[in-house]
């Protein structure tokens, strides 16, 4: 039995949470997530605890489930109550990036400047001329959209410049060696 799925989830105060045959919604404060949990997986709700258990101990199938579900559905409690952030920093002479709205305007040495529009739910925020935030409910989204803008530039690796997140560590490689 996975260790992360016999975990119960607590509920915030201001999450509801209904469960509708197999289908799981969360709603709060930034938004609605729902979730279809697969066959074998049941999700039940006690005060403000959430459990998930499986039908079947000896399911390997179940078993490789139920610790994702969980993690899931805690993902869903947390980010309609919190959310979730990600941070990213623009390295590069001349690099940078501008607010326009709810999109974004990245000068990155490109000919011409590359304007990223936030899905929905999704919000992006300029903090400074070379830092920003992804921002949003669904973790997965944040994730995937962080990722998507860290492609318009990755770190290239002899000088490090581009768009990295927060924190990365780039690993330079060192540089030709001139004639002797």
């Amino acid at each position: 039995m996975s260790r992360i799925g016999k975990r119960p989830i607590e509920i915030p105060g201001s999450v509801t949470v209904t469960i509708d045959g197999h289908k799981v919604t969360v709603k709060g404060p930034l938004g609605e997530d729902s979730l279809s949990v697969r066959s074998g997986v049941k999700v039940e709700k006690e005060n403000n605890l959430l459990t998930v258990q499986i039908e079947n101990e000896n399911d390997k199938q179940q078993q490789a489930y139920h610790g994702l579900f969980r993690t899931l559905i805690n993902n869903m409690v947390v980010g309609v109550s919190a959310g979730f952030i990600k941070e990213m920093e623009i390295v590069g002479v001349g690099y940078r990036a501008t607010q326009q709205g709810k999109d974004v305007q990245f000068q990155l040495g490109f000919s011409h400047p590359v304007v990223f529009a936030a899905p929905d739910g999704i919000t992006l925020e300029v903090t400074e001329a070379t830092k920003f935030k992804v921002k949003g409910f669904n973790k997965e989204k944040v994730g995937q959209v962080a990722a998507d803008i860290r492609k318009l530039r990755p770190p290239e690796p002899y000088k490090g410049k581009g768009i990295r997140y927060k924190n990365e560590n780039v690993r330079k490689k060192a540089g030709k060696t001139g004639k002797k």
